[in-house]
């Protein structure tokens, strides 16, 4: 700008977009009325420096709350530079409300990844307190910008999705089927190159990905959703974030089946990759049942059984010795249920060749006593006797008061919640070796939050080793975590610190959200149980401090009275 033009610029609704009042029904600019640079100049100390390639020199303006200082001549290349400090110098009342360094600096890295997302031919760099953020040089290729911010790995698990129907266009990437997140921090939605924050688009992103990603997580997306911006609404937020649509039923129905296409799309291509290319694949000579390898015949464990002693009404002595049968429930996974005393026990992995049996022990057998086995016998208060399993994990008990539903499956999540809570709180999560480390790759915005938090994440059990510039290699993880999940759980934790602002010194409230996020990956339980099995999982519900709800707030048992029943039956009428 010139001379004349900065000191312009300066001035409120100088540079606005709007023209006529017809302007207002077709802004397609990221701001349009002119306000911004005023309004950033009135409460900060703020310096303006610019130049034409037509001027011998450049000119510097400076602004001290909303005041001009100086303007002066300064030597500088063509183009313009504007620098902010001690903002709010002037409102001190509302510079109280503004959060931490870290927590400011992360909402302008937020949206500086976004306007670099929404430009791929403009160059972008990022720094904050001299260090390289991240850098983006020019873009032909969207997907290219998103593995410069987030990373290459990312952009490697994306589909393409593009179309265009009836006046509105939707084009950008997302995750292929299975790939998800804990949180929304990567469902990025634009409308008309503007970054938002539209619960349409969202939802309708949500609702189409309902059976390709687990319940509870959320999709990778950056779209771009072009449209008549006389149908849009870029005026209902002040930072304008968010947007209203004209026919919002429209917008939604036509961004669910863009979706769906594109990923039926994919899913049919995926399969037509796979599939013998032969027509007749009976045909070939490596179908010939000639050619088939006989059949390996595996020899059948034997299973010892199990003995009803639990179940006993016979009055046990003091002086009795018990020695607890182990409840065995069949499983095709090979994990094995830790006992109380150590709760995040892992089998060896000499013992993960063969199906194994999942077991309940209550107490060790040097520590239980005749108070605990008489809780058990049908003399005593838990006079319960098993009915059978009905589905949905739900198991039947007549009690002395009715009828008892038991869904072990919550019951087993509240237990497993409960042992993680009191491990991770304690500070001794024990961690297992991995034999060959995993490596594992986070964007530039993320590196700095495992460095701050490497401390914290050898305290619950991981083991990560800087091994590159945002790369990491994780040598050890958690006891009670698989291998082959702790990518993606790490990957969710990062995300649930970044999203929540959850900091590892506030050890309350975060372990509490991380023993939720680990129930979900610890949890090992046959559909069928037996009923010694449940018994024992009833006894270890009954020692949890909440034993009434799962993790997620559903009971984990239900009891219907004998006089809910009458009522039921009409009993007396």
């Amino acid at each position: 700008m010139t001379r004349d033009d900065a000191l312009l610029s300066l001035e409120r609704h100088a540079t606005s977009k709007i023209k006529d009042i017809n302007d207002v029904m077709a802004i397609m600019s990221f701001g349009f009325r002119g306000e911004a640079l005023p309004s950033i100049a009135s409460v900060s100390r703020f310096t303006l420096r610019t130049k034409t390639k037509n001027d011998a020199c450049g000119s510097e303006t400076f602004v001290n709350a909303g005041k001009i200082v100086h303007q002066r001549e300064y030597g500088m290349p063509t183009g313009t530079r504007i620098e902010v400090s001690h903002l709010f110098n002037s409102v001190p009342a509302r510079r109280k409300f503004m959060k931490t360094d870290n927590t400011e600096a992360a909402h302008i890295i937020h949206l500086v990844r976004l306007y670099a997302l929404a430009h791929p031919k403009i160059a972008f760099t990022l720094k904050e307190n001299d260090r390289v953020l991240f850098k983006s040089p020019r873009h032909s290729n969207m997907k290219d910008r998103i593995a410069d911010i987030w990373n290459k790995k990312l952009s490697q698990e994306l589909i393409p999705v593009d179309v265009d129907e009836s006046g509105l266009r939707l084009h950008g990437y997302v995750g292929k089927p299975g790939i998800c997140r804990a949180t929304r921090g990567e469902l990025i939605t634009l409308v008309n190159n503007r970054p938002v924050d539209s619960r349409t688009l969202s939802y309708a992103i949500i609702e189409s990905f309902h059976t390709y990603i687990p319940k509870g997580k959320y999709p990778v997306a950056f779209l771009f959703l072009e449209i008549n911006p006389k149908s849009v609404d870029v005026n209902v937020h002040p930072a304008k974030r968010e947007i209203r649509f004209r026919e919002e039923a429209l917008v939604r129905q036509f961004a669910i089946q863009s979706l769906l296409k594109s990923l039926k799309e994919h899913t049919t291509n995926s399969l037509q990759a796979v599939r013998f290319p032969l027509e007749n694949p009976e045909s070939s000579p490596v179908f010939q049942k000639n050619s088939l390898p006989e059949p390996i015949t595996r020899p059948t464990p034997a299973i010892r059984p199990v003995k009803q002693t639990l179940a006993s009404s016979e009055p046990i002595s003091k002086n009795t010795t018990i020695t607890p049968e182990a409840p065995v429930i069949h499983s095709s996974r090979a994990t094995v249920t830790p006992s109380p005393q150590k709760p995040l026990e892992r089998q060896k992995d000499t013992e993960r060749a063969t199906p194994v049996s999942i077991a309940y022990s209550p107490k060790p057998d040097n520590s239980l006593d005749t108070a605990f086995i008489q809780e058990l016998t049908p003399s005593k208060k838990r006079d319960w006797r098993y009915m059978g399993t009905l589905k949905d994990n739900r198991a039947l008990f007549e009690t002395p008061s009715g009828l008892l539903i038991l869904n072990y499956k919550s019951a087993h999540e509240r237990i497993w919640f409960e042992r993680l809570q009191s491990t991770l709180s304690s500070q001794k999560t024990a961690s297992q070796q991995l034999l060959i480390p995993q490596p594992i790759h986070f964007d530039a915005l993320t590196g700095p939050i495992i460095e701050e938090s490497l401390a914290f994440f050898n305290e619950i059990g991981f083991k990560l080793e800087l091994f590159g510039r945002n790369f990491y290699r994780i040598e050890a993880i958690p006891d009670w975590l698989e291998p082959n999940a702790a990518e993606v759980f790490l990957r969710d934790l990062v995300a649930l610190i970044k999203e929540k602002g959850l900091v590892p010194s506030k050890k309350g409230a975060f372990y509490e959200e991380l023993s939720r996020m680990a129930t979900a990956k610890a949890i090992r339980f046959d559909n069928k149980p037996s009923e010694q099995a449940l018994i024992s999982l009833i006894d270890e519900l009954m020692r949890c401090e909440n034993p009434l709800a799962c993790p997620k707030g559903k009971p984990t048992f239900i009891e219907l009275s004998h006089g809910d029943l009458d009522k039921r039956f009409q009993k007396g009428m």
